[in-house]
């Protein structure tokens, strides 16, 4: 249960997240600048909790190869975050938040090709999980395509509403670098299970991926950006959505995110980004005024069917795994008992 408690929280944290980002990049914040002050903060929140629980004589040697490991971490966590937020600004919300419910499929594809899902077409377990992601996918979409007539008409024209329904300049280049957030997000997180399996040192990872992450983005802005006044933190506005987007948006989110993924694997975290869909929904009616249409009751009932196929797919996965287990021990004891005297 604590998987589950911890990948709602980081949810909620990645919609408020949008509204304040929203919010600095509206008073003239670039995304460049923005990434930079978030990562640079999580960094500093990261460094001291990852020195008091993973002690170098506890944590295991790093070797060569787990540097590598953190380096491809941090610049497939990079490339998501610049494809994301430009794809964005290119297009809408809308179809960002549309096409980032590939995540799940883009991630049980790479699972299961890296084994990191037992896959058997033949097993009612795997056609659960597989079943579940593509219902799950089709609710996240009818709820961000769909509107249908109103529930609960709107008294205030929120901020979540404006973002979603805002114009686009270029339809075509977001959409693509939607799609291409969408695979590096998804190897970002097969990436973390590879290492953390080798090295489980989740606060340790997300330090080096929040330090590379602000290394980079400040390279970039310092490249790309002519104004540096986007580096301002005034209004204070500015100051206060850089702040919670770094203790919450990335120390809190990407280190509860990294622990579910060692814990529960690649899949469990993917397959709460339409979940997280659901959320904003109720954020937006109970307290940004937002109104709640046929299309948001509908696809919310879809992707909770379809999240909850998945999660008793891999629930009846592990049973099965546990029985094995335990029947294999049983028969590694047995021969014991019978020749004790």
């Amino acid at each position: 249960m604590k998987e589950y408690a911890g990948m709602v929280a980081t949810q909620v944290a990645q919609v408020l997240l949008m509204i304040v980002s929203k919010e600095a990049i509206a008073d003239g914040m670039t995304s460049y600048s923005f990434i930079f002050y978030s990562n640079a903060i999580a960094s500093l929140i990261l460094l001291p909790f990852s020195n008091l629980f993973h002690r170098s004589s506890n944590s295991p040697p790093l070797s060569f190869s787990m540097v590598v490991g953190f380096l491809i971490v941090g610049l497939l966590g990079f490339f998501a975050q610049m494809c994301g937020y430009t794809g964005v600004s290119y297009s809408s919300a809308t179809l960002g938040t549309t096409l980032l419910n590939l995540i799940p499929g883009f991630t049980f594809i790479l699972a299961a090709l890296f084994r990191m899902e037992v896959i058997n077409i033949k097993h009612l377990t795997t056609q659960a999980k597989f079943i579940g992601t593509v219902v799950s996918i089709a609710g996240a979409i009818i709820m961000t395509l769909y509107q249908g007539p109103p529930i609960i008409s709107s008294q205030l024209k929120s901020n979540i509403s404006h973002n979603l329904l805002g114009p686009s300049s270029n339809w075509v280049l977001g959409g693509i670098l939607l799609i291409i957030d969408a695979i590096f997000a998804s190897m970002y997180m097969i990436s973390q299970a590879i290492v953390l399996k080798k090295y489980p040192a989740v606060i340790t990872l997300m330090f080096s991926y929040c330090l590379i992450c602000t290394v980079l983005s400040g390279a970039v802005s310092l490249i790309v950006e002519t104004d540096l006044s986007s580096f301002s933190l005034q209004p204070y506005s500015r100051l206060f959505s850089v702040l919670f987007s770094g203790i919450f948006g990335y120390a809190f989110l990407v280190t509860v995110q990294s622990w579910c993924v060692r814990k529960r694997g690649p899949l469990f975290v993917a397959m709460f980004h339409p979940v997280g869909i659901v959320i904003a929904n109720l954020i937006g009616v109970i307290f940004l005024g937002d109104g709640f249409y046929l299309g948001s009751l509908l696809g919310s009932i879809i992707v909770v069917i379809g999240f909850y196929t998945v999660m008793w797919g891999k629930a009846q996965e592990q049973k099965i795994l546990d029985s094995s287990v335990s029947s294999k021990l049983d028969d590694e004891t047995a021969p014991l008992l019978q020749d004790a005297p």
